[in-house]
């Protein structure tokens, strides 16, 4: 990529591993001190973790079409899921695949096609192109994103699973086995005890644990190197898991109890000075839920379980990695979407900017000798999920000047390998679209002026909420995000300086990519060049070559 001085790179190939809900904090490596993860505490040895690793939405289909595009969501439009990334929006496989690199999926995006689009183009969706643009520009070895409602189909998906066919050839009944079975327990009489009912948690899934999702995923991944010949590859493993229903094979069910939980992080100031969305979030049925400590006893060591299960397939991944010499030269990335609540500040699920939703475990092992002296290290500056894209571009050779006006990111590469530019950014965005939520009906709020957006830097992060006062939170005296200084007059001056940030951000210029800066430069002059002559009062104004085709030395 343009700019860089480092050392050339004998990546290869790129494993982008992606946990879907999986909090930073539930990592050995990151400090929690029941839940031991040897094989991803393995990897950052061997690599560089980076402790302040932000996503751009603290939701799944927003949040992954910013790791797919290098776009923030107020630029690529995906605001929430459900909502299509609109055809033209340029994604992973396209930036990497005409560098030769196999783009592939195993597992989940959430991805939703725009299929008005696609049929106002004539894109037929069966067509290599339509299979494309309908999974974020990857060749889906494997689309899986779970979630099966009642009609057994999941996110984006238009048709049935490979995962549910596996699980009927292994004697697992039903049109939706992967509710019945893999994520439902037996109850007393036998019958099906839903995963949805969380009350069910600790009892085992229906499924043996070998055929549970994340070792299904994690073969499907072997399948895919396997065949994938001598072209280079980036491989987008995307586990399901630990993503609720909160439902575990044995023995991951009840291999951790509520004696292993770390304790909760709430107050009751917090409830009783609420900002008004914050009030609402904290009302709806999920964090209620969360809320009751015998709900988190039996829900979050499952949480943990699932976690633990991912650590072990890790362990199988890396060993086959290890055993056929792909970490000589595979980039290997391991992240998530988004965290989760678990009753953190009276919430459940994600979707706010509290660190436990909005912050991501990331992990980037680089095998190139140009990153030696910074294996097993941290970094703590300060990340975005929109730098892996220009990571990989770099690690593949780069990419042309006139497209890099499209990406949001920057490449994370000089970081791992102990070169921190000048220049690198000192604070990190997130948006949120709560437009689909029914606090934007209790708060009287238009679907248009239902958004948020949080600034944060090293010490502090205020979130702006359209209609109503700011939120702040002083991440040096309060890491825990437990005291909202949104109101407080002494705070004003730290106010203004991050809301500064926040509007040069939002006046950034993002949507034009049909041109880079270069491209306009040097469109300079353009117009005179082709004799366009706009102004001239005597043809001594301007250079005689600029006449040229119009004036002859004399008249004929």
């Amino acid at each position: 990529m343009k700019g860089s001085n480092l050392v050339p790179s004998t990546v290869k190939n790129v494993l982008f591993i992606m946990c879907d809900q999986l909090r930073w904090d539930y990592l050995s490596c990151a400090g929690h001190p029941t839940l031991h993860t040897p094989h991803i505490d393995a990897l950052a040895a061997r690599g560089v973790r980076f402790t302040r690793a932000y996503v751009q939405s603290p939701i799944c289909g927003p949040s992954r079409m910013s790791f797919y595009t290098g776009r923030y969501m107020h630029s690529h439009g995906s605001t929430w899921n459900g909502i299509p990334l609109q055809v033209g929006e340029l994604t992973m496989g396209d930036y990497l695949r005409p560098l030769g690199v196999q783009t592939v999926l195993v597992g989940k995006t959430h991805m939703v096609a725009d299929r008005e689009g696609m049929e106002r183009l004539g894109v037929a969706p069966d067509s290599i192109i339509g299979v494309r643009v309908s999974e974020c520009g990857f060749d889906p070895y494997e689309r899986d994103d779970g979630l099966r409602g009642r009609n057994g189909m999941g996110g984006g998906q238009t048709k049935r699973a490979r995962y549910d066919r596996f699980l009927n050839e292994q004697g697992y009944g039903g049109d939706n086995p992967w509710h019945d079975w893999a994520n439902s327990a037996a109850d007393e009489g036998g019958g099906i005890a839903s995963g949805w009912a969380m009350r069910h948690a600790r009892k085992p899934a229906r499924v043996s644990e070998e055929h549970s999702e994340t070792p299904y995923m994690t073969r499907r991944a072997i399948d895919f190197i396997r065949e994938s010949g001598e072209r280079p590859w980036c491989l987008h493993l995307s586990y399901i898991k630990p993503h609720w229903p909160y439902v575990a094979p044995a023995p991951y069910n009840d291999m951790y109890s509520a004696d292993d939980l770390v304790p909760v992080v709430r107050s009751e100031k917090e409830r009783q000075e609420a900002h008004p969305v914050y009030r609402e979030f904290i009302s709806r049925r999920v964090s209620r839920t969360f809320a009751r400590d015998e709900v988190r006893n039996e829900v979050v060591p499952v949480y943990m379980g699932l976690i633990k299960q991912i650590d072990d397939q890790m362990g199988v991944l890396f060993r086959f990695l290890e055993e056929n010499g792909y970490f000589e030269n595979t980039m290997i990335v391991f992240t998530s979407d988004h965290g989760d609540y678990l009753g953190d500040h009276w919430l459940g699920e994600k979707e706010l900017f509290h660190d436990p939703s909005v912050k991501i475990p990331l992990i980037v092992y680089d095998p190139s000798r140009a990153a030696d002296q910074t294996r097993g290290a941290t970094c703590d500056e300060l990340v975005e999920s929109i730098d892996l894209l220009p990571t990989f571009l770099e690690v593949f050779g780069g990419v042309p000047v006139e497209q890099t006006h499209r990406l949001e990111g920057r490449s994370l590469l000089p970081l791992v390998r102990g070169a921190r530019p000048a220049d690198w950014r000192n604070h990190v965005i997130s948006e949120y679209d709560y437009s689909v939520q029914s606090a934007c009906a209790a708060l009287g709020v238009a679907p248009q002026d239902a958004r948020m957006f949080m600034v944060a830097d090293r010490s502090w992060k205020y979130i702006h909420a359209i209609g109503f006062r700011p939120m702040l939170f002083d991440l040096s005296a309060d890491p825990d995000e437990l005291h909202d200084l949104g109101a407080d007059p002494s705070h004003e001056a730290v106010r203004q300086r991050l809301a500064a940030v926040l509007s040069a951000w939002a006046l950034r210029l993002s949507q034009r990519q049909t041109r880079s800066d270069q491209q306009i430069v040097n469109m300079r002059g353009g117009a005179e060049k082709r004799g366009i002559l706009i102004g001239v009062w005597d043809e001594a104004d301007v250079g005689r070559e600029l006449w040229s085709g119009y004036l002859s030395d004399r008249a004929e």
